[in-house]
C-alpha cells in the first residue's frame, strides 16, 4: 500500500504480513516492502485499486491481501482526501465503505461518477449498512455492487472479475 506522498507506512505486524506475501510466491524487495508477483492471469500493468475505509486496520489488512493478489492500492481514510487519490491515480476500481466521517461514502460515488478520473471506475460499497434501503440509496448514489461486511476477499474478486475478467481490462 502506498500513500499519496509515495510512502509505504510500517503498521505493527507488517513483517508477518510480507512473509506471508512471500509464501505465496511473492518477492521481498531490498527495500524491504512485499512485491507480488502477479498470476499469470493478471499479466501487464496492475489493476489500479482505490480502497476507501475510515478503519486504519481494516484498509492496512485488506490492502495486504489485494497486493497479494496482484493490484496496485492506494487507501484513503475520508472522503476529501479519496477525490485528491482519484484525481492522481485514476483509480478502475473502488472499495468504498459507507459510513465515513463528514463526506459519506454514498456522496463520495456521487461525486466520484461525475469526474473523468473516476466516471467509468468499478465501485463497489463494502460496509456495515445491509439494509434494502441502503442498498438502494448506495444504487441511487451510482455504486455497481454492494456487499456487506464483512466480506471475504474471494467475494470480492468475484465482484471484480465481473468487469475485469482474468484482472485484464
Amino acid at each position: 500500500m502506498e500513500t499519496l506522498d509515495g510512502t509505504r507506512p510500517v503498521q505493527p505486524g507488517q513483517d508477518e504480513m510480507q512473509n506471508a506475501a512471500r509464501d505465496d510466491g511473492g518477492e521481498i524487495a531490498a527495500d524491504n516492502t512485499a512485491h507480488n508477483t502477479a498470476p499469470a492471469s493478471l499479466a501487464g500493468p496492475a489493476l489500479r485499486l482505490l480502497l476507501v475505509d475510515d478503519s486504519v486496520d481494516a484498509v492496512m489488512a485488506m490492502s495486504f491481501l489485494l497486493e497479494a493478489d496482484g493490484y496496485d492500492v492506494r487507501v484513503a481514510h475520508e472522503g476529501r482526501h479519496a477525490l485528491e487519490v482519484a484525481a492522481q491515480f485514476e483509480p478502475e476500481i473502488v472499495l468504498l465503505d459507507l459510513g465515513l466521517p463528514g463526506m459519506d461514502g454514498c456522496q463520495l460515488a456521487e461525486e466520484m461518477r461525475k469526474r473523468a478520473c473516476t466516471a467509468h471506475a468499478l465501485l463497489i460499497a463494502v460496509t456495515g449498512y445491509g439494509q434494502p434501503s441502503d442498498r438502494q440509496r448506495s444504487h441511487e448514489a451510482g455504486f455497481d455492487h454492494h456487499l456487506v461486511k464483512p466480506v471475504s476477499p474471494e467475494e470480492i474478486q468475484r465482484v471484480i472479475n465481473g468487469r475485469f475478467p482474468g484482472g485484464q481490462r
